[in-house]
Order: structure tokens, then C-alpha cells, then sequence
């Protein structure tokens, strides 16, 4: 019992000091979730968007910096209906937002660039 409480008497003023150094410095453990990871990916390489997909932004009036700043970086990607194992380009079907999607983008992430190729408005 008496190795007990040793142990909560370092453990928790140490979790607390851990938490707020962590906090303080903006850390977080979201980036390592496969949505993040997919989208950091996704916001890295140079944009290429298809006629059609140019063609839906024309008509919806939004803009790449509204694609890339909102729909791509809040996005919520749908594993079930994207293709992350095929080679070379995986494709990936992404939801804005992520309750009560407005929008739906399908892409193709190759090395050097992501292939904007659809975009749908849902309601």
C-alpha cells in the first residue's frame, strides 16, 4: 500500500506538469489519426483540378482558397468508399463538413500532385 501511494504522489503532479507543458506549446496527438495524415498528405502537393471539376466550382462560386482553407483541411475522408491501397494514385472521397455534409470531393493523391476530380454539392 505504501508503494501506492509513492506511486500517485509522483504520478499525478507529474501528469499535471506534462499537461500543461503540452498544452502550452499547442502539442497535440490528432495529427496521427489516418484522416489528418491523409489530408496533411493531400495539402501538400501541387493542386491539378479536372474541366469538370473547375466547371462545378464556376457554378457554385467557390474558390481554390475556399477548397484548400475549408471543404479540404476540415474535411472528414470516407475510408469505406476511398481506395488508399491502389497503386500508384490512391483515391480518396472527402465530406465538408464532417456533420451534415454540403459538399463531396473525390481525388486522386500521386507523389508529386493531388488530381481534384469531382465536386458535388448534397443539398
Amino acid at each position: 500500500m505504501k508503494k501506492l501511494k509513492f506511486f500517485a504522489i509522483g504520478l499525478i503532479p507529474g501528469l499535471a506538469i506534462v499537461f500543461f507543458v503540452l498544452n502550452k506549446k499547442g502539442a497535440s496527438c490528432s495529427g496521427y489519426l489516418p484522416n489528418s495524415r491523409v489530408i496533411a498528405e493531400t495539402l501538400s502537393k501541387d493542386f491539378k483540378y479536372s474541366d469538370s471539376f473547375k466547371a462545378e466550382m464556376t457554378a457554385l462560386k467557390i474558390d481554390e482558397k475556399f477548397i484548400k482553407d475549408s471543404i479540404i483541411t476540415n474535411g472528414k475522408i470516407d475510408f469505406d468508399k476511398s481506395h488508399a491501397q491502389k497503386k500508384p494514385c490512391p483515391d480518396y472521397v472527402l465530406f465538408y463538413p464532417e456533420k451534415n455534409p454540403t459538399y463531396e470531393i473525390t481525388y486522386e493523391k500521386c507523389e508529386e500532385t493531388t488530381a481534384l476530380n469531382t465536386l458535388k454539392k448534397l443539398k
